[in-house]
């Protein structure tokens, strides 16, 4: 059965995310004042898997082995139909 990943890489809490920096000053030049501001990379994954539970855990393994880096990036997987 095919199935639907999106998976939600951002950095952790803490790390320096320049591009959300550069975007927020941008932001405060055009007059819009922003308390934070974070960067995410979102991707859309169909899978083939006999359950969900086994869509969820390829696109983990997806994550673990090539999306994130785990030691800056922190990584949310909803699977859907």
């Amino acid at each position: 059965m095919k199935y639907t990943a999106k998976i939600t890489i951002a950095l952790k809490e803490g790390m320096l995310d320049p591009e959300a920096r550069a975007i927020q000053h941008a932001l405060a030049n055009l007059g819009f004042s922003t308390g934070s501001l974070s960067t995410a990379r979102v991707f859309y994954i169909t899978l083939d898997a006999e359950n969900k539970e086994a869509a969820q855990a390829v696109a983990e393994q997806m994550c673990e082995r090539l999306l994130a880096n785990p030691v800056i990036h922190r990584y949310e997987v909803e699977v859907g139909a």
